[in-house]
């Protein structure tokens, strides 16, 4: 499907979800809600069909000295990639992530992460994702297995009536 434009593809900014609205987003990565959290937002660059978001880390998230720690570069592939799946108006858990840590990460440092879909096969969803410098090198790279699920029957009793 890479490279390929598909008829089911809603390109809107990264957030907007229509299967279940929840009352408030706690979600560690994105979510507007949570204090701790990341507060990441991404938005869709309709021409280079992925979903893109720019950010920087701060020492919160410190690994190696002045580095960034390897679980939180995990979480933002996983967050990146799991974007995707709105494309096709899907919600799609991650089931597997494989990521090639190729440079270190650094703090407080311009970075973007991109991410966009490889295959679709029924409810199993292959997406991929890249962390990328100012010079647009790439310093980690993720491939991610996501399983189509029902929301609704999964998260009903967590929605507020």
């Amino acid at each position: 499907m890479a490279g390929k434009k598909s008829e089911a593809r809603r390109p809107e900014a990264g957030h907007d979800t229509r299967y279940i609205k929840l009352q408030k987003n706690y979600c560690f990565a994105c979510g507007k809600n949570n204090p701790d959290g990341m507060r990441l937002r991404f938005t869709y660059d309709r021409e280079r069909d992925r979903f893109v978001c720019r950010f920087r880390l701060s020492k919160r998230y410190t690994g190696p000295p002045g580095h960034c720690h390897g679980g939180i570069i995990a979480t933002i592939l996983d967050e990146a990639m799991g974007k995707v799946n709105k494309l096709r108006q899907v919600v799609a858990l991650t089931s597997e992530i494989t990521v090639n840590y190729l440079k270190p990460v650094p703090l407080k440092q311009p970075l973007r992460v991109e991410s966009r879909e490889v295959k679709v096969k029924g409810r199993k969803h292959i997406n991929m994702a890249e962390i990328l410098n100012e010079k647009g090198e790439v310093l980690a790279r993720s491939q991610g297995l996501f399983i189509a699920i029902d929301p609704h029957r999964m998260f009903a009793r967590f929605v507020e009536r």
